[in-house]
């Protein structure tokens, strides 16, 4: 699939996935810094799949476009107690009877995007909601610590 179709080829993550994939070309005998075909495809599936970040002062909210997909086809996660990962995949339509594509520009496959944390996330509290082809993926604060009191010794007379 040539990424240029989905508007994002002046990217700086497009021009390193390039990058990427130009040298692995280039190189046949499968060089030890070369990146594995997974990494690749997961690079290009982050690429695909753009998403808006919002901070509030209770919560973070992670905003994905998701149009045409069931919330069976969506999956989100916590990886390593700090990484937020959404993932998924959109299939190809049935090809019914007698017809065939003229133009096939939406996107299927699978998709993916990781997000790390910050330490005040508290990852015991995400809701996510799908509505209208838009997932909202919301993970509220951790309190902020309570400063602690000084502590009063009483002091004797000997």
């Amino acid at each position: 699939m040539d990424l240029r179709l989905l508007g994002i080829d002046n990217t700086p993550l497009f021009h390193t996935l390039q990058r990427m994939m130009e040298a692995a070309g280039e190189d046949s005998d499968k060089s030890v810094n070369a990146p594995s075909r997974n990494y690749v495809r997961d690079a290009k599936a982050m690429a695909a799949t753009p998403a808006d970040v919002k901070e509030y002062p209770n919560s973070y909210v992670f905003v994905v476009d998701m149009p045409g997909l069931k919330s069976g086809d969506i999956k989100v996660q916590v990886e390593e107690d700090n990484v937020l990962l959404i993932s998924g995949e959109r299939k190809r339509e049935e090809e019914k009877e007698g017809a065939k594509f003229i133009r096939m520009e939406r996107r299927v496959g699978k998709f993916m995007r990781k997000f790390s944390l910050p330490e005040n996330a508290n990852t015991d509290a995400i809701s996510a909601v799908c509505q209208d082809g838009v997932l909202t993926v919301t993970v509220q604060k951790l309190p902020p610590p309570q400063p602690k009191k000084p502590k009063t010794i009483e002091v004797k007379v000997a």
